[in-house]
């Protein structure tokens, strides 16, 4: 049993949340949200009200089965070892696509430093890696060791946001708004797409949920820390893409590789560029830090109910999920050496459409879980009635499957080739286990 002392608390707790959504994604998107103009304003606004509804979603799951692994668990509970054993895979690979996202966002705020990192895709690689590697060597030393760098990088990484939400609103350009829709297309489709971009950003929102048996007093610290760190994050998100966007013109900004520290120099000058340029690597560095602290957390949780290889539910001495955590940073380090050949702006684009669709199959397994779980067991929902839990849930449900739309045909093709792959390695994880079983019996 894990010791007191490497639990986590309400501060990390929130930490991890913010920390694991607040990463690259609200520094890069202002650029890769530029071609689609002011109209992107209303694709976050929307993404906002449906990731502040899924977080209700999981804070009332995490009361009921306050157990480790969250969309996992819940899924596993609802559903059966199956499914759950999909939504684990599928989460999983999110986490892998996720980290080689993030490392090479930290690598693109790098290049303000290291002009070289943008010309030379090989040496961007190596030093993505080593920040991969550095930091899960951190946090198979124990989880309150990732737990304690992620606060401390959460907290200096909303300052430069802060400070360009607030103050750039001061230097706002309403021309920079128009047209407000430039691509000329339908809003709709325009609106669509800036959803499944922009949902990117908020992935990590169940980030609490998963370390469940790390946490102190889970029934009440989780769903307060997923809440508040949802609805913290949005704010942050929405007031600092306005500000970018009013600040930057929309042909420069289609073009940035760093638009926050761009925006901070067009204000101020270029210390101040470099001043949020460092922010944003700090930003990075800690959500990558937040992730990989993950990364051996849903195998660990699948491997501990028989839907996992054996090894993945190895512990160490300090508590971690060592093999999982080291074996997952093998395969991200594998995927950066596939696309390694593809430009910053490129390889980044890709990963996160990868990242998004396979993360929103656990959303929306997550969803009807809990539907499922209130039909087996209401004594769980004290007292709640069906029709609540089932608006809460169908709503949830819809916003996820409308954003699968936008994520578009390539990555939902890419997801599900990912998804199937998993398939046969819960047959041979079932025969193993049944060939352990016979074994014992002779």
């Amino acid at each position: 049993m894990t010791q007191s002392k490497n639990k986590i608390g309400i501060w990390i707790c929130s930490s991890l949340v913010i920390g694991n959504m607040i990463g690259s994604g609200v520094f890069l998107l202002p650029a890769a949200l530029a071609p689609y103009g002011g109209i992107s304003i209303i694709g976050w606004l929307i993404t906002a009200a449906g990731s502040i509804w899924l977080a209700l979603v999981f804070a009332t799951l995490s009361r009921m089965v306050p157990k480790a692994g969250g969309p996992y668990a819940y899924t596993r509970r609802g559903f059966g070892d199956f499914a759950g054993f999909l939504v684990a895979w599928g989460y999983w690979i999110s986490i892998l696509a996720t980290n080689a996202a993030i490392a090479v966002a930290l690598v693109s705020y790098l290049t303000l430093f290291w002009p070289a990192l943008a010309q030379n895709n090989l040496l961007a690689a190596f030093v993505a890696l080593g920040c991969i590697w550095s930091l899960t060597w951190i946090n198979s030393r124990g989880i309150r060791n990732g737990g304690i760098v992620q606060l401390v990088t959460t907290v200096l990484k909303i300052i430069p946001l802060i400070a360009i939400a607030v103050f750039g609103l001061l230097y706002f350009n309403p021309e920079n708004f128009t047209p407000f829709n430039p691509g000329g297309g339908s809003p709709m489709s325009a609106i669509t797409a800036t959803v499944s971009l922009t949902l990117w950003a908020f992935l990590g929102l169940e980030s609490a949920t998963i370390p469940a048996n790390n946490v102190i007093n889970p029934e009440k610290t989780i769903p307060r820390a997923t809440i508040l760190g949802t609805v913290f994050t949005a704010i942050i998100y929405i007031l600092g893409t306005v500000a970018v966007m009013g600040v930057i013109p929309p042909a420069s900004l289609a073009v940035s590789t760093a638009p926050y520290a761009d925006a901070a120099r067009n204000m101020w000058g270029n210390w101040a560029g470099y001043a949020v340029g460092i922010g944003a690597i700090i930003s990075c560095f800690g959500a990558l830090n937040g992730w990989i602290l993950l990364q051996g957390q849903i195998p660990l949780a699948s491997a501990q109910d028989g839907l996992f290889p054996k090894s993945f539910g190895h512990i160490s001495k300090n508590g971690t999920p060592v093999i999982g955590i080291i074996i997952s940073s093998v395969l991200v380090t594998l995927l950066m050496g596939l696309n390694y050949t593809k430009g910053l702006v490129e390889l980044f684009t890709f990963t996160i459409k990868l990242a998004t669709l396979t993360c929103l199959i656990p959303y929306i397994f997550s969803t009807m879980a809990e539907l499922l779980i209130f039909i087996k067991e209401p004594e769980k929902f004290n007292g709640r009635k069906l029709f609540g839990s089932s608006v809460l849930a169908v709503v949830a449900f819809l916003y996820s499957m409308w954003a699968v739309v936008g994520v578009g045909e390539e990555a939902v093709y890419l997801g599900f080739i990912l998804l199937m792959a998993g398939v046969p390695v819960y047959v041979w994880v079932q025969w193993r286990g049944k060939q352990e079983i016979y074994s014992k019996l002779k």
